[in-house]
């Protein structure tokens, strides 16, 4: 799916020839069950309608990556790809360079970038995607297999050349290794975490990205759902022992009360908006000029349609500097509290 295909409003990604509604939908909790990262068991044929909602309704691009259910996720891309007519499709973004072993698969995946393993994620994902061509393929993290930044980054751009993918970023890579791949070629993209509660990313991160005309597609901006204004204490401590939020210590103890305390002051504001806690916090992401767009999650039709207003809605000065003060006030998080011009 072009930007023409779409009603949604559009940004220009970076220096690519891609133009990204503002928010895309994210793949990461349909990878379902039986991972390391898992969000618990999910209904495949659900994941299915959600993407073809999500592209019925406008907006232009998925994001996936090989880890998310160790292929899983991506087979239901492809599904879900191939029953949306070609020119209806949206743009496919995935990541690799995470290894796990098939024989224990709960067990932590390695962060591998040498070039020839690379080069072999591609085509498997290419193949569970049903593509012939990846529109931006990322780093998932940073490589710790004594791969340079410098090597790995080469091949990328060696992969985009032979027109395996369109595009190339990296994914919760800081300014140092930013700054390293940039000498070798021009970095794409980044994806990193960012919310209003996980803010660490505006102080560097950010800046650099702007600097550099890289684009910036930020993940979890209602911080794996704390922000959606559905999320309560009691939701928290029954998530089972599958789900990798039970282990997170956001959603645990005092950081849990103080996120939740931040999610309760965002519900004037969506209401004086006629829209939903939701979309206010992926809205406030967008606020900063720095950040293209933001994934999103849903594992259902009707998820989608919660968060869907974010795609159109625009913060006033005043609401971004409530949102600031109900960070202070609420200590939630960490990081730069509002975004600067």
């Amino acid at each position: 799916m072009s930007e023409g295909h779409t009603h949604l409003p559009t940004r220009r990604f970076g220096t690519t020839d891609m133009a990204i509604t503002r928010v895309g939908f994210g793949a990461w909790a349909i990878g379902g069950a039986g991972w390391a990262a898992a969000w618990g068991e999910q209904d495949d044929d659900a994941s299915v309608a959600a993407i073809r909602h999500a592209a019925e309704v406008g907006i232009n691009w998925i994001d996936t990556a090989a880890v998310y259910g160790l292929g899983h996720s991506e087979e239901i891309v492809g599904r879900a790809l191939r029953e949306i007519p070609a020119d209806r499709r949206p743009y496919v973004f995935t990541k690799g360079g995470l290894i796990w072993d098939e024989a224990n698969r709960t067990a932590p995946p390695k962060r591998v970038g040498a070039p020839d393993s690379l080069r072999r994620e591609v085509e498997a994902s290419l193949r569970r995607l049903g593509v012939e061509r990846i529109d931006l393929y990322q780093l998932h993290w940073p490589a710790e297999d004594g791969t340079s930044i410098e090597t790995l980054w080469q091949t990328f751009l060696d992969l985009k050349t032979e027109g395996k993918v369109r595009a190339v970023g990296l994914s919760n890579h800081n300014v140092e290794l930013l700054t390293r791949a940039e000498a070798v070629g021009h970095v794409d993209t980044l994806q990193p975490p960012f919310s209003a509660i996980r803010r660490d990313i505006a102080g560097a991160e950010l800046p650099w990205c702007a600097k550099h005309d890289t684009g910036v597609i930020v993940y979890s901006p209602m911080q794996s759902g704390l922000l959606t204004g559905a999320f309560t204490a009691e939701r928290a401590a029954a998530l089972p022992k599958d789900d990798w939020r039970s282990r997170s210590p956001h959603f645990t103890g005092d950081g849990l009360a103080r996120n939740l305390a931040l999610a309760e002051a965002l519900k004037p504001l969506a209401a004086r908006h006629g829209t939903s806690v939701a979309a206010v916090a992926v809205a406030w992401t967008l606020a900063w000029p720095a950040v293209t767009a933001a994934i999103v999650g849903a594992r259902g039709p009707e998820q989608v349609d919660g968060w869907l207003d974010a795609a159109t809605l625009e913060l006033t000065p005043e609401d971004v500097g409530e949102i600031a003060a109900a960070i202070e006030r609420t200590g939630a998080g960490s990081g730069p509290v509002r975004p600067t011009r």
